[in-house]
């Protein structure tokens, strides 16, 4: 089956920013696009209202992404785009539709008057439950990497951001943040957190000399984990940044310079449903790159 890059459409200025962004990650990845849009019918009662109709519901939905297949095709010579149309509840329907693609791209709203995403029911669903890597990409403004992709562009392209837990990381995200990186043809940040002991915190004296320690520890830890992904991407230059505390306040911050910002995701496959962590959830909602969810076990 051929892989594809998807990007959710709603006809929202949000939803035509990720399906702009998810048509030049196509073209690097050498991949077609895909644009879903999922049409919800208006119940019985508003169906029936004059130019309300069902079919008039429907011929209005399947001009949305047909008109954004256009209009993307024209921008994006030579790039394989197809539209589908598919009902449903909409995280649900984008889940499914996009179980065979390599990507799932989704537009966010920027925050009035600050930096960050304001992440909808249906984004937080989507990226909760999807098991292939969700990219939310916001609407205001030029996305950070709109030119820093194009070779001709004298604008050194911005790294890509990748957020990891020290103790346990994720061979999943690694890859993909590498991968992307190198897509790029740009360098890797690599933002870790690392907790004090919690004698610090009660106050109490820290000897200097430890607090280097467990930072070089932690440190050298992450080294060898990335070992196999510097050795297979030996052009992607990587920086390993350490920072004491919880990890998403200091992506976010990373975030700014950033092009791309990738975080992990645990799959939990459980009663209560799935969750997306407190540190993907803050980074989500304030980081004003794209932010790519990458699920892993």
């Amino acid at each position: 089956m051929v892989r594809t890059v998807v990007a959710g459409l709603d006809g929202s200025p949000e939803s035509s920013a990720a399906a702009e962004w998810a048509a030049r990650e196509a073209e690097l990845r050498g991949l077609p696009l895909k644009i879903v849009h999922v049409w919800v019918p208006a119940p019985d009662p508003l169906a029936q209202a004059p130019l309300m109709g069902v079919e008039t519901q429907q011929q209005w939905s399947e001009r949305i992404p047909r008109e954004a297949g256009e209009g993307l095709r024209l921008r994006h010579p030579g790039l394989d785009v197809t539209e589908e149309q598919v009902t449903g509840t909409p995280s649900d329907a984008l889940v499914d539709a996009s179980k065979d693609a390599e990507l799932l791209v989704l537009g966010s709203r920027g925050l009035s008057g600050v930096g960050g995403f304001l992440v909808g029911s249906v984004g937080l669903a989507v990226v909760a439950h999807a098991e292939l890597p969700v990219v939310l990409v916001r609407a205001d403004g030029k996305s950070a990497d709109e030119d820093e992709i194009d070779p001709a562009s004298a604008t050194p392209p911005r790294p890509v951001v990748l957020g990891l837990d020290a103790g346990a990381p994720a061979d999943t995200v690694i890859e993909f943040a590498f991968a992307e990186a190198a897509l790029r043809g740009t360098g890797l940040r690599v933002v870790y957190g690392w907790n004090l002991p919690p004698y610090y915190a009660y106050g109490l004296a820290m000897d200097a000399g430890l607090n280097d320690e467990l930072s070089r520890e932690e440190t050298d830890s992450l080294t060898e984990a990335l070992r196999p992904w510097r050795q297979k991407h030996p052009g992607t230059e990587v920086a390993l940044e350490p920072r004491v505390g919880s990890a998403a306040g200091h992506l976010v911050d990373a975030a700014r310079e950033a092009s791309l910002v990738v975080i992990g995701r645990r799959i939990r496959r459980n009663a209560l449903g799935a969750h997306i962590g407190p540190v993907a959830h803050g980074v989500l909602h304030h980081s004003t790159a794209p932010v790519a969810v990458v699920a892993h076990d």
